[in-house]
């Protein structure tokens, strides 16, 4: 598999400031698709270049999965490591508008295995 081009951070900027009024207000209107995919894939993406490795999958369907965090490699099966959680929610943690701790309590994100939890250290990934 080619390797990917690197995330520009500038394009992930932009694509966040298109869609925050929704991820401050519910009751805006939601982005077209094509953004908030752009928005999610884009993040989880710089995720995994800022946190390189195996060891934690980050899910958030029907987007993107990716696996960070340096560790042991998971490579068959359901990794031991998962975070998964909607798109709203993971924008809002990418941007800095709310806490996974507090987001893993209140069951708007899943986060198994002991390392799950890990992915907070690099969040927010693009406060605005």
């Amino acid at each position: 598999m080619a390797a990917r081009k690197p995330i520009d951070p500038s394009e992930v900027r932009a694509v966040l400031i298109s869609v925050a009024p929704w991820l401050r207000d519910q009751n805006e209107r939601e982005p077209t698709r094509t953004d908030l995919a752009a928005a999610v894939r884009q993040t989880a993406r710089t995720l995994a270049q800022v946190a390189p490795g195996n060891s934690v999958e980050v899910r958030v369907p029907p987007f993107v999965a990716v696996q960070c965090i340096e560790g042991p490699r998971h490579t068959r099966g359901t990794p031991p490591n998962v975070v998964e959680t909607d798109a709203r929610t993971w924008l809002r943690l990418v941007v800095g508008f709310d806490d996974m701790a507090d987001q893993i309590e209140a069951g708007a994100i899943t986060a198994s295995g002991s390392r799950a939890t890990e992915v907070a250290r690099w969040l927010p990934l693009f406060p605005i």
